[in-house]
């Protein structure tokens, strides 16, 4: 296997270089190829992270990479090659770009446009993508390719003998890193010449689609090429122009900017200026205009080198001027030129389009704004980029006046080659036209808690964990202090259940990705939105996000809510569930415990109540047992794992147990680790879950120690779903250490539900005391047993206290109290666990 691509006729096939002969003989082959790859699907994750990977290397200098690619290009160039690389690969970038092209982050994954029909849809790839690349724009080939992959597609790049290997480079660099495999099978990259008719017939005959960058030669070859049905998408060649306003002409820094806009790249780009269009019929204005401008010129180009164009150019340049001059005569035009011949402004009274020969040559012309569009329209198919000054008005309405003549984009004077992230190109999305939308109408019934079809047939491709030490919360606050602005939208505090209330930050794109994941396991745990009637009953205010997170992945189902939130006066809650009929209920456990039982005759009689969803804590087996047989509720049933500095980490489908949670890999990695040591645990063995998030943009939290305890349940789930499971076994603030020993809060409520049947909430309280500590147990008098039968209850089965009664370490107490006198964090209402009062 060749490593390197220093000899010229050498070739990329699947992460593999290979000579001119070898690729002459895999070429035939390309549609069994084509059959076999597209077989497997790209996770877009996976070309993200490679991407990032990439992206990072180019924007090193000492890199390897950077060196390599440096070498290829002339040295003054490299710097800003490698820099629009290194920018556009980023993973900030590319989401952005799959975001608004594609809607999501996870396209190619056939989910429920709306929740509310059992109709799934998701974006494929059109399959063999041919890339027929520009040879004067190196970054071109390889972001080309780099945007089929994010399609999913089989990508043929036909490259120029004459070019680099420098979209070689970059595109083995990006299988190198792809420890799956997948973007190098995907990806094979030629370097051969047009004349070679045979090897362009291989390569465009099974294509799928085309994917052409040049000029109306080159997209009418490939058309040629093309068998019926292949889709031909033209990058072709576009013009671009300015156009002002009397106003905006009259200012000298709007035509500095300009002329800024003509000397960048010597016109080379599709979005340079080649005409400038003033806002006027008058010859006189037209020719004065003209003048000024070439002052700005002359005095923004002597800060610009100037290359010299080669000889076929000067040619062409000459012509149109010696012509311009000649036409002098006819008072039809006016030539403003540098003696050194480094710029030209020629003024012409004729508004139809021309093209420029380029290198600093401006046509400047007159057109009326009434005129614009009936001027315009008959060059439509090459029109690009307008850059209109003017006030905010003006902008307005001739933007659309030019759109309607074909023009694609509109910018400010001075900026018509700038671009921003996620922007269309030539009008249209490149990832739309490298895809197909497909779509599956399936059954109701069968598929109603099914909200990805992807999940019931393999495990997803995940990256592994990131090479990274661990992360605590303490860090990730510390981190917050260095968040860009630009990071930081929508910012929550956590219910400080386990400490002091921490903040945690997202995007409003994070947010609204974790929100979509998030009733995506909402639909898989059975909730109905098309006829379940939902009362939001967590807590609000305060800066905490369970009220508003559930409002919005109710609102993303297109479910029917009702926003009552938590509250003190449970008479006005029980009064609203019933007179809107709500049949499903989202809370914390404590709090809708108190509420059905401060309001049980009213809600008992209703007995509409069907449906529990939960967050933030659990139902014990015997309250889950009372909720059943007492108020008549069908389905209890976790609504999410997560955390306020995570967002949903996990969901609970229909066939979930206890505190069994599919993990949400749309958006998180997890690795379970050893309780003691830092290494992972054995199959299904419980440890530490630390979890990184990877669909994120600002706080992207890695190798994240969340405080809890679980283990993975290896077994396939009874719903047919592949995604990985865990079981949630407590968090780490649940051990708590009394008298030398460790008491587990989970063993003690654990041992009073078995030996007494008792179904209230538990509250640990621990004190100092003047020769021992103190151990309270506090229960609900509603279903307290006999002080003395939960004494003996915990004694018997939490061997740790028994010890520590029995050597004098620890005095154990029990009190029976009123259920509002449980102490609960202020912003979640959660029941805290354990009051520490040392």
């Amino acid at each position: 296997m060749t490593t390197s691509v220093d000899h010229p006729v050498l070739h990329l096939w699947q992460g593999e270089f290979v000579d001119d002969a070898e690729a002459g003989r895999r070429l035939a082959g390309l549609p069994e190829l084509a059959g076999q790859v597209l077989g497997r699907p790209l996770p877009t994750d996976v070309v993200l992270g490679a991407c990032a990977a990439v992206s990072r290397s180019l924007a090193d200098p000492a890199s390897a990479l950077y060196g390599r690619l440096a070498g290829q290009l002339p040295a003054a160039e490299a710097p800003a090659v490698l820099a629009e690389l290194a920018s556009a690969l980023t993973r900030e970038a590319l989401e952005r770009k799959l975001r608004r092209e594609l809607g999501g982050l996870r396209p190619e994954r056939l989910t429920r446009p709306d929740a509310r029909e059992t109709v799934y849809e998701a974006w494929a790839p059109v399959g063999l993508l041919v890339h027929i690349a520009p040879g004067n724009a190196a970054a071109v080939a390889p972001l080309s390719v780099v945007e089929g992959l994010l399609a999913g597609n089989l990508n043929v790049l036909k490259t120029s003998s004459s070019d680099s290997a420098l979209a070689l480079d970059v595109l083995a660099a990006l299988g190198a890193a792809d420890p799956s495999g997948l973007i190098a099978e995907r990806v094979v990259a030629l370097r051969f010449s047009s004349a070679r008719r045979a090897w362009l017939e291989a390569v465009c005959g099974p294509a799928d689609a085309i994917a052409v960058w040049g000029g109306e030669d080159a997209v009418r070859a490939a058309g040629e090429l093309a068998q019926p049905g292949c889709r031909l998408v033209e990058w072709g060649h576009r013009i671009s122009f300015a156009y002002l306003t009397r106003r905006a002409s009259s200012e000298d820094g709007v035509l500095d900017a300009l002329a800024e806009d003509v000397c960048r790249y010597e016109q080379q780009a599709c979005s340079s200026p080649q005409v400038v269009y003033l806002d006027t019929d008058d010859t006189g204005e037209l020719f004065a205009f003209a003048g000024r401008f070439a002052e700005r010129l002359a005095k923004v180009s002597d800060g610009h080198q100037a290359p010299a164009p080669d000889p076929a150019e000067q040619a062409e340049i000459t012509t149109v001027q010696q012509l311009a001059r000649l036409e002098q005569h006819l008072g039809l035009t006016r030539v403003f030129a540098a003696e050194d011949g480094s710029w030209r402004v020629l003024a012409d009274t004729r508004a139809a389009l021309d093209a420029s020969p380029l290198h600093r040559s401006v046509w400047v012309k007159p057109l009326p704004r009434h005129a614009v569009t009936a001027t315009l329209r008959p060059m439509r198919r090459y029109l690009q980029t307008a850059a209109i000054g003017g006030t905010r008005a003006e902008v307005a309405e001739l933007s659309r006046a030019v759109f309607a003549a074909g023009v694609t984009r509109v910018t400010p004077v001075g900026s018509m080659l700038d671009s921003y992230e996620g922007e269309p190109h030539d009008g249209v999305y490149a990832l739309q036209r490298y895809s197909r939308r497909v779509s599956v109408r399936a059954g109701d019934a069968d598929f109603r808690t099914v909200p990805c079809l992807d999940d019931l047939v393999a495990p997803p491709v995940l990256p592994p964990a990131p090479d990274a030490p661990l992360l605590g919360k303490e860090g990730v606050q510390r981190a917050l202090a260095a968040l860009e602005p630009r990071h930081a939208h929508l910012h929550f505090r956590s219910g400080g259940s386990t400490g002091a209330p921490a903040l945690s930050v997202f995007t409003c794109d994070d947010y609204d990705n974790q929100m979509r994941a998030a009733a995506d396991g909402l639909l898989a745990a059975g909730f109905d939105p098309a006829r379940d009637r939902a009362a939001n009953l967590f807590y609000s205010g305060g800066m905490y996000g369970s009220f508003i997170s559930f409002f919005s992945i109710l609102e993303r189902l297109n479910a029917t809510q009702f926003p009552i939130a938590a509250g003190p006066d449970h008479a006005m809650v029980a009064e609203a569930l019933i007179a809107h009929r709500a049949d499903t209920v989202f809370g914390m456990p404590s709090y809708l415990w108190q509420l059905l039982h401060a309001e049980s005759d009213r809600l008992r009689a209703y007995g509409g109540i069907r449906q529990v969803f939960y967050g933030g804590e659990h139902f014990t087996t015997e309250q889950r047992r009372v909720l059943t047989e007492v108020f008549g509720v069908k389905v209890i049933r976790s609504a999410a794992y997560g955390s306020t500095d995570l967002g949903p980490l996990g969901y609970q489908c229909a066939s979930s147990d206890g505190s069994v949670h599919h993990v949400l890999t749309d958006l998180h990695t997890l690795e379970i680790l050893d309780p003691r040591e830092d290494r992972p645990v054995a199959s299904g063995q419980p440890g530490r879950l630390v979890f990184t998030s990877r669909a994120r943009a600002g706080q992207r939290l890695e190798r994240y120690e969340i405080g809890d305890l679980g283990r993975a349940v290896e077994c396939t789930c009874a719903c047919g779903s592949t995604v990985p499971r865990l079981e949630l076994l407590g968090r780490y603030g649940d051990v708590v250490r009394v008298g030398t020993y460790f008491i587990n809060y989970r063993r003690i409520v654990r041992a009073l539900e078995e030996r007494l049947a008792y179904h209230g909430e538990v509250q640990l309280s621990v004190a100092p005391g003047t020769d021992r500590e103190q151990l309270t147990v506090r229960l609900d008098e509603q279903y307290a047993p006999d002080p003395d039968l939960t004494r003996t209850a915990v004694t018997t089965d939490v061997p740790e206290v028994a010890s520590a009664v029995e050597e004098g370490l620890l005095s154990l107490a029990v009190q029976n109290v009123r259920r509002e006198t449980f102490e609960r964090t202020p912003v979640s209402g959660k029941l805290r666990t354990v009051v520490d009062l040392r």
